[in-house]
């Protein structure tokens, strides 16, 4: 099989080496700048002509979303056979429907823009991780194809690894993550747990009522899509500790952690590990056993669909 050329948006150049390190990859160079009035400077300096390229990037802020864009243009137009955008990280994924009137769909338009790249003769496939909601692919244009991939097995292998011989729970910060956890618990062998949470008719917040399962005596790995603020797990902790857990544990496919979260989660006490995996520039915070790379995961799936 023919080695493909990798491409890789600014913010994610700490995942570069694990690509390179997992697959059949050449890296391709490009030149950065930026001038006196913001405007910005980019070049693809490896030519893609006639090659299968991927386009490494997550899209944690507005720049990243415009770079992966302007990159991936400039892929296409530059004659690459074929396109494969890897996106570890799929920003604005919790905006994915209006709940008031006038709201923008923001990952519906940021999947409108990526499928306005040009598409390559060889096709052009986006690669999307762990979304918040599974009708995000659907978003994108028809002559993208997407591949959403589960992040079961990088969740599981961290939690196996730090939990080894310990007997404990797989829990839920809500009953909106049941079902996921449930999956997760199964693949696990053990139990599953999750809070109840309502809303207050008053002030609109949400606060915990009750357990669905017995904690007492057991630890707790509550897993989260992603660790944001952390204050979904800080509630969640303090209700299975409440009900008699021994200790908590935090996971999360995407650790976004903004400035402070990393420091309140810790400032808590109520966590003996957090962990997740590299999908975003975020969890750099962290390092070691605590972090799970997606990069073989994304690979392997590249690898598979050019097999076909």
């Amino acid at each position: 099989m023919a080695r493909k050329l990798l491409f890789t948006i600014s913010s994610y150049a700490y995942l570069e080496p694990r690509f390179l390190a997992a697959g059949e990859l050449d890296r391709g160079e490009i030149v950065h700048k930026t001038f006196p009035d913001g405007e910005r400077y980019l070049r693809v300096a490896e030519d893609p002509w006639g090659r299968d390229v991927v386009l490494l990037g997550g899209t944690p802020t507005d720049l990243d979303w415009l770079e992966l864009y302007d990159l991936g243009c400039a892929i296409s137009t530059g004659g690459a056979r074929s396109l494969s955008i890897v996106m570890p990280y799929f920003g604005y994924a919790t905006m994915e429907r209006a709940v008031q009137p006038g709201e923008v769909v923001t990952a519906k338009t940021r999947a409108r823009l990526v499928s306005a790249i040009p598409p390559c003769e060889g096709g052009t496939r986006v690669y999307l991780f762990d979304l918040h909601t599974d009708g995000i692919p659907y978003y994108f244009g028809d002559s993208h194809v997407t591949h959403h991939l589960y992040g079961a097995s990088l969740v599981t292998k961290l939690i196996q690894r730090t939990m080894d011989g310990r007997s404990y729970l797989l829990g839920a910060t809500d009953a909106g993550r049941a079902k996921w956890v449930q999956s997760l618990a199964r693949d696990l062998d053990v139990e599953p747990a999750f809070v109840y949470k309502r809303r207050d008719p008053d002030t609109g917040k949400l606060a915990v009522t009750g357990v669905n399962a017995d904690v007492r005596g057991r630890e707790v790995v509550i897993y989260d899509d992603m660790i944001r603020t952390g204050s979904s797990l800080i509630q969640a902790a303090a209700a299975y500790l409440a009900a008699g857990a021994t200790r908590c544990h935090a996971v999360a496919s995407h650790l976004v952690l903004p400035p402070g979260a990393l420091e309140k989660l810790r400032a808590s006490g109520m966590f003996e590990h957090i962990l997740g995996t590299d999908s975003h520039p975020g969890s750099q915070q962290l390092a070691g056993s605590a972090i799970e790379s997606v990069a073989p995961l994304f690979v392997h799936a590249i690898e598979r669909t050019y097999r076909i």
